[in-house]
């Protein structure tokens, strides 16, 4: 994985722990596929931090544009 700037490895997380940010925002956004974006946290926050991150969003349908019913992050082409 490339080094990504402090703005942007900030921004990521901010999105990361958001309730309603799917993974594909952020795949949108910056390039990097839920499984980076797990790297990412993993590699950045505290253990403890990550586990609790990982609890919370597993099975969370918000985090996944396919399951979700938010239309925040949505062309007008796919609503």
């Amino acid at each position: 994985m490339t080094t990504l700037p402090s703005d942007d490895l900030d921004r990521i997380i901010e999105m990361a722990w958001e309730d309603r940010t799917p993974f594909e925002a952020i795949e949108f956004q910056f390039g990097l596929s839920e499984q980076h974006v797990i790297a990412v946290m993993r590699q950045h926050l505290k253990s403890s931090s990550f586990k609790l991150w990982r609890k919370r969003v597993s099975g969370r349908k918000t985090k996944h544009a396919a399951t979700s019913r938010s239309e925040r992050f949505r062309a007008s082409c796919h609503k």
